[in-house]
């Protein structure tokens, strides 16, 4: 299980440069989360970048996260990393988040999505953003609407982590990649590179 061959699995699935972008931010996420348990951070770094490899086809639940689960079979991707993904869908009733790795996936997928949102709208990106600003943004509904605010409230309860301390390690994690993650020309065409692909879980 190499990081080259899922992201060439992601590129095979995947066109839509947003959703990928998507994705990288939670597999930066995940990696930064694994360093910091001492947990594996391949693992928890292919889990965030594989975890909506499977949306553009199948966008609707169940189809999304199985048919992509059934692809990772095939592929001979590890059981672990089967089920996490599984798992972070609220609709799947056979796969309860236990592991640390699958809570983190939960609690990282919604808010990278948020967080995206948020740089896009700042000329430095992550550069500079506050959790200040991003709570308030949060209350506003009408900002990346299709965010479900629940979820990111739940998964930082699940991974038992404060959601304040939550959103700042994620800025922190995400803010030196800004030039990759922080692309505008996508809102040219009028696709929501932060809220379509997290939205669905």
């Amino acid at each position: 299980m190499k990081r080259e061959e899922s992201w060439a699995l992601v590129e095979e699935f995947v066109k839509n440069p947003a959703l990928q972008r998507h994705m990288r931010a939670v597999e930066l996420a995940m990696r930064a989360y694994a360093r910091k348990l001492q947990e594996d951070e391949e693992i928890w770094g292919i889990v965030g970048l594989l975890h909506d490899f499977d949306y553009e086809r199948w966008p609707d639940p169940p189809d999304h996260p199985l048919q992509g689960s059934r692809i990772l079979q095939e592929r001979g991707y590890p059981e672990e990393v089967i089920y996490a993904i599984k798992s972070h869908a609220d609709y799947i009733p056979d796969c309860p988040r236990v592991r640390p790795m699958e809570k983190a996936l939960y609690a990282c997928d919604e808010l990278c999505g948020f967080l995206v949102a948020c740089a896009l709208m700042r000329p430095e990106g992550f550069e500079g953003m506050t959790v200040s600003s991003v709570k308030k943004k949060l209350k506003n509904k009408q900002f990346a609407a299709k965010v479900n605010r629940d979820d990111i409230t739940r998964g930082a309860e699940e991974f038992q982590v404060p959601l304040d301390d939550h959103i700042q390690f994620l800025i922190t994690a995400l803010q030196p990649f800004n030039h990759e993650l922080v692309v505008r020309s996508d809102s040219a065409t009028g696709s929501e590179p932060a809220s379509t692909p997290v939205s669905e879980n």
